[in-house]
C-alpha cells in the first residue's frame, strides 16, 4: 500500500515537471524562437505554447523598445580637435529569427556598431558643424546603423547624441572666439549708424542750402532749446547769412 502511494507521488511529480518544462505563457511584447532538435522550426507567441520537452527549446526575444547608452568616444575633428562624445540608442527588434541566428548577441553587436559609427562619422566634420548642427549628425549616424544592423533584424529608430566634452583650453578659445565676434558685430553695427546719421545729415544741409527760410527757422529752434536749459550763460548763434551782408556792405563802403 505504501509502495503504490510512493509509485503514484513519483509519477505525480514527473507529470508536474513534465507540464512546467512543456508549458510557456510569453506576454504580448515577447516572442519565442524555437529549435528542434537544434533547427530552427518557428517563431512562436504571444500567449499559451506547448514545447516538447528536451527535443525542443525556445529562446525569447523582446520585441519593445531598447535604450542603449554609447560611453564616451574619443574623437578627433576634421579640424584636429580631440573632444568627447557619448550617445544614446533607440532600437527594437523586428526580426527574432534573425537577432537570434545571425548574430551571437545583438546587444553588444549593436553597441559596438555604434561606437565605431559615432567615431567614423563626427571625425568627418568639424567643431563647429558638431556643436551647432547635432540633429543632421543624429540622422547621419542613425542612417548608417540602420542599415548595418537590418541584416540582424534589428530597426534603429532613433540616436541623439548627448555631450560633447571639450579641454580648458579649447573651451577657453572658443569663448574668446564668441567674444572676439560680438566686438566685430558692435563695430560693425556702429559704423553702419555712423554712416546712416552722415548720411541723413548731408541730405539736411542740401535741403537748408536750398531754402534760407529754413536756416532761419533753425536758428530760432536753437533759440528756443538754449533758452529752455537752465544755465547762467546764453550765446546766442550769428547767422552766417547775417555776416555775409556785414562784410558785403563793408567792402562797398570801402
Amino acid at each position: 500500500m505504501i509502495l503504490d502511494y510512493l509509485t503514484y507521488g513519483a509519477l505525480a511529480v514527473v507529470v508536474v515537471l513534465f507540464l512546467a518544462s512543456a508549458i510557456r505563457i510569453l506576454r504580448e511584447y515577447e516572442r519565442g524562437v524555437v529549435f528542434t532538435l537544434g533547427r530552427f522550426t518557428g517563431v512562436k507567441g504571444p500567449g499559451f505554447i506547448i514545447l516538447i520537452p528536451v527535443v525542443q527549446q525556445m529562446v525569447k526575444v523582446d520585441l519593445r523598445v531598447m535604450v542603449q547608452v554609447v560611453p564616451p568616444q574619443d574623437v578627433i575633428s576634421r579640424d584636429n580637435v580631440s573632444v568627447k562624445v557619448n550617445a544614446v540608442l533607440y532600437f527594437r527588434i523586428i526580426d527574432p529569427e534573425r537577432a537570434i541566428i545571425k548574430v551571437g548577441d545583438y546587444m553588444a553587436a549593436t553597441s559596438q556598431l555604434a561606437q565605431t559609427t559615432l567615431r567614423s562619422v563626427l571625425g568627418k566634420h568639424e567643431l563647429d558643424e558638431m556643436l551647432a548642427e547635432r540633429d543632421r549628425l543624429n540622422a547621419d549616424v542613425q542612417e548608417i546603423l540602420d542599415q548595418q544592423t537590418d541584416v540582424w533584424g534589428i530597426k534603429v529608430t532613433t540616436v541623439e547624441i548627448k555631450d560633447i566634452d571639450l579641454n580648458e583650453t579649447m573651451v577657453r578659445a572658443i569663448a574668446k572666439q564668441a567674444e572676439a565676434e560680438r566686438l566685430r558685430r558692435a563695430k560693425v553695427i556702429n559704423a553702419m549708424g555712423e554712416q546712416q546719421a552722415a548720411e541723413k545729415l548731408v541730405e539736411a544741409g542740401r535741403t537748408l542750402a536750398r531754402e534760407p527760410q529754413a536756416m532761419q527757422l533753425r536758428y530760432f529752434a536753437a533759440l528756443h532749446d538754449i533758452a529752455g536749459e537752465r544755465s547762467s550763460t546764453v550765446v546766442f548763434p550769428l547767422p552766417m547769412d547775417l555776416l555775409g551782408h556785414m562784410t558785403q556792405r563793408r567792402n562797398e563802403a570801402t
